[in-house]
């Protein structure tokens, strides 16, 4: 399963807005997925050298991140559940680990 240009583009602009939906700075979420800055970038751009496992790891870290903000995720056009679906017949797909927001 590859995404092509457009579909890579709308994906890139589905993960910045969860990104600022999370109010999370790119460094807490490198670190909670224990990525280097760079590659968080490429898979932010959903860069074509980007690892697809990387992005949906990357897809469900910030969706479980936005509601744990208490926020509502922008919706996802190319990386729903029926493309997980085909995903995992090409991918060994990992769990998104959760950040540790802090409790007012």
């Amino acid at each position: 399963m590859t995404l092509n240009a457009a579909e890579r583009h709308r994906t890139g602009e589905e993960f910045a807005r969860n990104l600022a939906l999370t109010r999370l700075a790119p460094h807490d979420v490198a670190a909670d997925l224990a990525y280097t800055p760079e590659r968080l970038r490429q898979t932010l751009d959903v860069d074509p050298a980007s690892d697809p496992v990387d992005v949906w790891q990357l897809r469900d870290y910030l969706q479980q991140a936005v509601l744990d903000a208490g926020g509502t995720p922008v919706p996802h056009s190319v990386l729903n559940n029926r493309s997980r679906l085909k995903a995992r017949l090409w991918f060994r797909l990992r769990s998104a680990p959760r950040h540790a927001f802090a409790r007012a």
